[in-house]
């Protein structure tokens, strides 16, 4: 089985058809393997709720952490997550091939939102389903440094054997770059992963949240 670990303020009865991560799921019921965990009217920050997953005994063992506000456009999701998972031990849609220092996220090399082109990693497209321009990134799959966290993907036992979980300082900004950099840190592969999905948002990028996020994560990083 598959763990689609997710956090929504929508209510439970109201999730399905709310949320695009409720429809999509709907319409891929027929793949019995994806099974959701989903933690509606939710107040608690990312880390939180992923951690609990992570930390539960259950025979489920892939994990997939994805927002609320994702469409899976592709319907063969359960085979490419664990086509992906038997390359490396965490993949993205998205990623960076590299790391420098004071980058302020996986896509910009500086803080002056230059995007770091020519290291990139994957694909996502952005606005409604199936009429969202895509934002092509670069070949993939590839061995990444850092991944989107709009979806990241792993196996409950690497991470519970490598010792890796989101720190929850990072209650919606910056856990996917703690938890990739713990991950490399602890000796974990990332990658990304060819899989088709449209996000609705575009980030909140230089935010006060954002901010105040990115500056946690200097001072425990650089």
């Amino acid at each position: 089985m598959i763990e689609i670990v997710c956090a929504t303020r929508a209510a439970a009865g109201d999730f399905p058809s709310a949320t695009l991560l409720g429809r999509s799921l709907a319409r891929l019921a027929y793949d019995r393997r994806l099974v959701p965990r989903v933690a509606c009217a939710n107040a608690r920050g990312l880390p939180e709720v992923y951690n609990e997953r992570i930390d539960a005994e259950s025979p489920d063992d892939v994990l997939v952490f994805v927002h609320d506000d994702v469409w899976f456009d592709d319907f063969t999701i359960g085979d490419r997550l664990l086509a992906g998972l038997s390359t490396w031990d965490v993949i993205g849609v998205a990623g960076n091939r590299r790391r420098l220092p004071g980058q302020p996220a996986w896509i910009f090399a500086t803080d002056r939102y230059d995007v770091d082109r020519g290291h990139l990693s994957g694909a996502i497209a952005h606005g409604e389903p199936a009429t969202g321009p895509v934002s092509w990134y670069g070949p993939a799959p590839a061995a990444c440094e850092l991944l989107d966290g709009v979806l990241l993907a792993a196996r409950r036992s690497r991470l519970r054997e490598a010792g890796v979980r989101f720190d929850p300082r990072y209650a919606f900004h910056y856990y996917d770059l703690d938890f990739c950099r713990t991950a490399r840190e602890r000796g974990l592969t990332l990658g990304t992963w060819p899989i088709c999905l449209t996000h609705a948002s575009a980030g909140a990028y230089d935010s006060p949240p954002w901010r105040e996020a990115r500056r946690v994560y200097r001072a425990k990083w650089d």
